[in-house]
């Protein structure tokens, strides 16, 4: 049966590590779907840039795409910037977009995985505050999603979940680690929502020197490998969110 190839479209960064965490996650989905021809491609920084991308795979013979925004919410970088990056490609391509990687279960999972690799046990929950530290957005829709994840963290047992952010919106991470100190919570561990290490990261590290527990960005957690060929399944199932006329 012929496959879409799946698109993978990642923020990008000057840090290296930005690059390297993406590439970790295309290999263990690749991994867990052999057969399936997954690539990577990024709006700024790193390369292939998408046109570029999109231009390649067209010159091969390409001719079905299910292009994935590596994101967590659908701020502007999904409403406009990969829309219209997706609008410059070869008239031959077939290209569906996918929905952004969150919400989702399988995110919240990787939460609690990192969370559980930092050193935390599901005893320490009843004593724990977790600060949900995403890299911000001036786009209300994004704010909402990341509260009500907030709260669906709250709900696994948590004695207490804030979210904050590392621009664009407040609380800063820092601010958050005072609040649930104040609020008299025992010990306090800092959730970076946040898919690659880069400079809003660390901003988010620095920010959670108070607290007592820092947990990894989700990086190429295997809930977030499953997430992506979940999204590209359902791109392919419905069709897809046409990307402008391509």
């Amino acid at each position: 049966m012929h496959r879409p190839v799946l698109l993978v479209i990642a923020h990008g960064s000057r840090d290296p590590r930005h690059a390297a965490t993406v590439h970790a996650l295309v290999r263990r989905a690749r991994a867990l779907r052999p057969g399936l021809r997954v690539e990577t491609a990024y709006l700024d920084f790193n390369t292939p840039s998408v046109p570029e991308a999109l231009d390649r795979l067209a010159d091969e013979g390409i001719r079905d795409v299910v292009a994935l925004p590596l994101l967590l919410t659908r701020a502007f970088h999904a409403k406009a910037d990969i829309p219209a990056a997706l609008g410059r490609a070869p008239a031959r391509l077939n290209i569906r977009l996918a929905d952004v990687l969150g919400p989702s279960p399988l995110l919240l999972a990787a939460l609690e995985r990192r969370l559980s690799e930092a050193g935390l046990s599901p005893a320490d929950k009843c004593s724990t505050g977790v600060v949900l530290a995403s890299a911000g957005s001036t786009d209300p829709e994004a704010i909402a999603v990341i509260a009500e994840i907030a709260r669906e963290l709250r709900h696994t047992g948590w004695c207490a979940v804030r979210p904050a952010f590392a621009s664009a919106a407040l609380p800063r991470t820092e601010d958050a680690v005072r609040a649930l100190r104040a609020q008299g919570v025992r010990r306090v561990a800092v959730a970076p929502y946040v898919i690659a290490p880069g400079f809003l990261p660390d901003r988010i590290a620095r920010g959670a020197e108070g607290a007592d527990v820092l947990s990894e960005v989700l990086g190429a957690a295997p809930e977030l490998a499953t997430l992506l060929l979940h999204r590209y399944d359902e791109a392919r199932v419905r069709g897809g969110i046409p990307a402008l006329s391509v």
